[in-house]
């Protein structure tokens, strides 16, 4: 193996490749040439000593070799990303870069007024939101500031409880008004139901006398934002957070005793953060707002 050590710039161009299939793919996303893509696939492949990738039909497919350099390259892409946050602003000054990752729909419904409250009395402080279902690893600095739905167990975290959100059946009143509403658990097999296509994330509901399988679903599909766009439209039945129906008057909770369960909230950060004030600002600001609407979320 070459004893050169590869520069983060063969990594990056070579994690472009990996997520776009092709050479000139990987250019367009990172506003290179293809032919300065090229060069750097071809360093690294000689630095490494090993091959990365095959020609196939659909462009370029990586090798086994590759595709293990991919989470090692992936945490490099963090890292380099937490230094340049971390080199935008000083650190007791309230400019800068926060990034922070949330689920879907917190990311989508819950947290924009948030952020815009913040920005208005932060306006120098630029928000990277990330949204996703799955956990984001703080400690790799993925993101700054996590909103997690469960208890953090990572070490070296500033972690903060801020309650339980409640999630229940609901209906549109347009479909109630059409169709009525269940009075019975066994009145819910009646309806048109929304949830999961192939990840069974209801299962986590404690069987209500009802078969919590994919059968039982009208509407399929994985995207959180999706089966609540469904809710909203008055497709049929579905689960949503009560604080949030609280914001959409025309959802109205169904069977809210015998049908629901529980969420905790928590904000998280690293511990290394603290020494940032614009960190210490985002983590208060979602403390105290995030907090409130955690609050109305009970019933």
């Amino acid at each position: 193996m070459n004893q050169t050590q590869p520069g983060w710039e063969l990594y990056r161009s070579f994690l472009a490749v990996v997520k776009e299939g092709s050479l000139s793919g990987a250019a367009r996303a990172l506003a290179l040439t293809q032919p300065t893509i090229g060069r750097h696939i071809d360093a690294l492949e000689e630095a490494l000593g090993v091959s990365l990738f095959t020609r196939s039909q659909g462009g370029l497919a990586p090798t086994e070799g590759a595709l293990a350099l991919v989470p090692h390259a992936e945490a490099m892409a963090s890292a380099a990303e937490a230094l340049r946050r971390a080199a935008s602003g000083e650190a007791e000054e309230d400019r800068g870069t926060v990034r922070i990752t949330a689920s879907e729909m917190i990311g989508t419904e819950v947290l924009p007024p948030m952020l815009t409250s913040f920005h208005e009395a932060h306006p120098r402080v630029a928000v990277e939101l990330m949204l996703s279902n799955r956990t984001e690893d703080l400690l790799q600095r993925e993101a700054d500031i996590a909103i997690r739905m469960f208890r953090p167990t990572q070490g070296a975290l500033v972690a903060k409880k801020l309650g339980t959100v409640g999630i229940g059946l609901h209906a549109h009143r347009r479909y109630i008004a059409a169709h009525g509403k269940p009075e019975t658990i066994e009145d819910i097999q009646k309806h048109p139901v929304i949830g999961f296509d192939r990840e069974p994330s209801v299962r986590r509901l404690k069987n209500f006398g009802l078969e919590l399988n994919r059968e039982l679903f009208a509407f399929r599909c994985d995207d959180d934002v999706a089966q609540f766009a469904a809710l909203k439209a008055g497709f049929g039945l579905g689960m949503c957070q009560f604080g949030l129906a609280k914001q959409y008057p025309d959802l109205v909770p169904l069977l809210p005793d015998l049908v629901r369960f529980d969420l905790d909230v928590w904000v998280v950060m690293h511990e290394d953060l603290k020494s940032s004030l614009r960190m210490r600002l985002m983590f208060d600001h979602l403390v105290e707002h995030l907090g409130a609407y955690v609050n109305s979320s009970k019933s």
